[in-house]
């Protein structure tokens, strides 16, 4: 077993702190870590991909868990201390230097990865969403990543909840999304205004003759004007009525009402005309 110093002591060591510009929050817990780590199972030996670890506080549970990982970094402060992580599990750990929203991740792997990140908050929804929108079956196995609980909420939603929009019909109509753990913002530091919760997701087949950039235009039009009927919200899309009246959906409701696999029905009928 690999002794590591306390990750407080090597941040100390190093004059870290976490800064508010590149959205970072430090954990420091070992025990909440391990948790994380285990969320996506089995990682002995597997793909890691961690974006933003910071001072590694993640990165060592994960290779504490037996995982093979890839870590992007854009904050160069932090990356002495990855590399001492690096020299305690030789071979295991690849540290890049860059902003993750640049570089082509799919790339760097043999075979699909877990993703498993504390995200930086200022850049987790444009992350979430560009995995989301691969090509399916994705690159990836899973995601395990940290958000504000406000934006896990979102994710998971159902219809008729204040939270349901745009992302619960992304992260739902090809994937199973659940909130794998909440976090209380005292867990990290410095602590953030907002509370946190780990979201686990797990891609699925995809419904069959549904184009993604159809169902991507209809929720956008829907969810744009979400306080308004259905038939005015989607009178911009071409043959959007037509295709509501053969799914048999009320065109007096509204977005919020409408369940995944309801949009995911107009989608296919829009993607076939």
């Amino acid at each position: 077993m690999t002794v590591l110093p306390p990750l407080r002591e090597v941040i100390a060591r190093h004059g870290l702190s976490a800064s508010k510009a590149l959205g970072q929050n430090f954990l420091f817990d070992a025990q909440l870590l391990a948790r994380i780590a285990a969320i996506p199972g089995n990682l002995a030996d597997a793909e890691v991909l961690e974006v933003g670890p910071g001072p590694g506080g993640l990165t060592r549970a994960l290779l504490a868990a037996g995982a093979r990982v890839i870590a992007i970094e854009r904050d160069r402060r932090c990356l002495p201390a990855l590399a001492e992580l690096g020299d305690a599990y030789p071979g295991r750990l690849r540290v890049i230097e860059g902003d993750a929203l640049e570089i082509d991740a799919r790339a760097l792997f043999e075979g699909a990865p877990h993703i498993v990140s504390n995200l930086p908050y200022n850049v987790g929804t444009a992350l979430f969403v560009g995995w989301l929108s691969a090509a399916w079956l994705p690159w990836w196995k899973s995601l395990t990543l940290m958000f504000q609980r406000e934006v896990a909420d979102r994710i998971v939603a159902a219809p008729g909840s204040d939270a349901y929009g745009r992302l619960a019909v992304l992260a739902q109509w090809r994937s199973s999304a659940r909130i794998a753990m909440p976090v209380h913002r005292s867990a990290f530091t410095p602590p953030p205004k907002v509370m946190s919760a780990v979201v686990h997701v797990v891609p699925t087949e995809a419904p069959a003759g549904v184009a993604l950039t159809m169902l991507e235009r209809l929720t956008a039009a829907a969810f744009g004007q979400r306080r308004k009927m259905l038939r005015q919200s989607l009178r911009g899309v071409p043959g959007a009525l037509e295709a509501l009246e053969v799914e048999g959906i009320d065109a007096t409701r509204r977005a919020e009402t409408v369940s995944v696999a309801e949009f995911v029905a107009v989608a296919r009928r829009l993607s076939a005309s």
